[in-house]
């Protein structure tokens, strides 16, 4: 149901876009001046009929299974069960809806379930009403605009600056959470393992960190020769050696080649090439 209805939100965003261009077209045929280019009318249109629904469709995926897990458990909620087991529950009761428990079926798991079939039933139903009445209402809203030719350039390049700094946002947000995600994990780990040893270990065997009992206690002493960054250091240059010794020689000559010898077809058509094939990330190890 979700993959239809995202789908059908998405052929209607484009459709919306070359209706709106039609009718800019038909403003025009009044002899009427045009505030924006005819496509940035299909823009506006389509961007009102999309994305109200792609919001709506994206908050309602985020907090349905929350939701409908929270009125599953209300049902054991005074019987002193623990999380964990709640959890469970709910686990068992999603199974077996979807015919896939295969353990001991009790009247109460069996009446979670039927509920859970119930509660989804009703979310997906109530999600495509929803869905449907935004986009008219939305679509209406914008078509009654460009019959009136009001300004669409400007909303269409404001909701376009939006999306790319929240693009940009976004970015940044993720660089900054893997950064002090791995200064946690460091300080972590050089607790355990010091600095000097570290650095001028020349043994790398994290497989012997994982061979202990976890319920001894830890010690820092077993780790002592396991974390030698010098056999990943030197692994690292012996690659990038290599490596550089096939791609200098290469790369110089092809860029000597389609700067003085390539014709202008060769180098129409090889540049772009080469550009998108530097642009492809390249495994290390």
């Amino acid at each position: 149901m979700n993959l239809i209805l995202f789908t059908f939100i998405v052929l209607l965003g484009f459709t919306s876009y070359y209706f709106g261009r039609k009718k800019a077209y038909t403003i025009q045929s009044t002899k009427k001046r045009l505030t924006a280019l005819p496509q940035f009318y299909g823009y506006y249109l389509a961007i009102w009929c999309a994305i109200p629904a792609f919001i709506i469709f994206s908050l309602w995926a985020i907090f349905e299974p929350t939701i409908v897990k929270l009125l599953i458990l209300s049902d054991y909620s005074n019987q002193g069960y623990l999380d964990d087991e709640l959890n469970l529950l709910y686990e068992k009761s999603k199974a077996l809806s979807r015919g896939q428990f295969t353990g001991e079926i009790t009247p109460f798991i069996e009446a979670s379930a039927e509920k859970y079939l119930s509660l989804r039933s009703i979310a997906q139903s109530s999600k495509v009403v929803i869905v449907l009445s935004a986009i008219i209402a939305s679509v209406a809203y914008a078509y009654k605009r460009i019959s009136s030719n009001s300004r669409t350039r400007e909303p269409v390049e404001k909701f376009l600056n939006a999306v790319l700094f929240t693009a940009s946002l976004a970015a940044i947000l993720t660089t900054v959470g893997i950064v002090f995600s791995l200064i946690f994990q460091t300080i972590d780990f050089f607790k355990v393992i010091p600095l000097f040893d570290f650095v001028f270990g020349t043994h790398w065997y994290p497989a012997k960190a994982f061979v202990r009992d976890s319920s001894e206690a830890l010690d820092p002493t077993m780790y002592s020769d396991t974390f030698g960054a010098v056999p990943i250091f030197a692994g690292t240059f012996f690659i990038a050696f290599i490596a550089m010794c096939v791609a200098i020689p290469i790369g110089l000559m092809s860029g000597i080649y389609l700067a003085e010898y390539a014709s202008y077809k060769v180098r129409q058509y090889a540049k772009p090439l080469i550009e998108i094939l530097a642009g492809i990330p390249t495994p290390t190890k």
